[in-house]
């Protein structure tokens, strides 16, 4: 084979790992705007809702909210609110105060029990130990296109509804 065809074939070889480099990059490109518009809609969904949402939240993009314990704590209270209480506490935590109506799926069994939460547009409250494993939990149900969650900060051991019932102990 002649010198000049080898050069060519040679540069179509180069020319073809190039385009296959590049398509790659597009795919992964497709997927990150796929992901942010994903986000918006989250925020769209949320707004129309309702949801007073900080300019932190949107400007940044974040996925999910971090709730103080007693923002939380006041939606919690609110019987007009629908939502969802997920506990992720660890199978050994055992505590008197944990909040008895909470879907209990323990982290340690996270990734194989999550489909128990059967919609995926209804506000979940996530509550863990110390709030920790909740954040864990928000990150992992927003990959898998879970749009309102929220994580209560502090998690039980700030728990506004603990120190009321201490108070209420203290004081009878």
């Amino acid at each position: 084979m002649n010198l000049k065809h080898t050069n060519v074939f040679s540069q179509l070889q180069t020319f073809e790992k190039e385009i296959a480099r590049l398509e790659g990059r597009i795919l992964e490109l497709e997927t990150s705007i796929n992901k942010l518009i994903e986000i918006e809609r989250n925020h769209l969904i949320r707004l129309k809702n309702g949801e007073q949402l900080s300019d932190d939240f949107v400007q940044n993009g974040r996925a999910y909210l971090d709730l103080s314990p007693d923002k939380a704590f006041k939606m919690y209270r609110n019987p007009n609110f629908d939502f969802i209480l997920i506990d992720v506490t660890s199978i050994d935590f055992e505590d008197t105060s944990r909040l008895p109506e909470a879907i209990h799926i323990p982290w340690e069994d996270f990734s194989d029990r999550f489909i128990e939460i059967q919609t995926k547009t209804t506000p979940l409250f996530i509550i863990s130990e110390d709030g920790t494993t909740s954040v864990l939990a928000c990150e992992f149900l927003v990959k898998h296109g879970y749009f309102n969650c929220n994580n209560i900060s502090g998690g039980y051991k700030f728990w506004k509804g603990n120190r009321l019932e201490e108070v209420k102990g203290r004081s009878a």
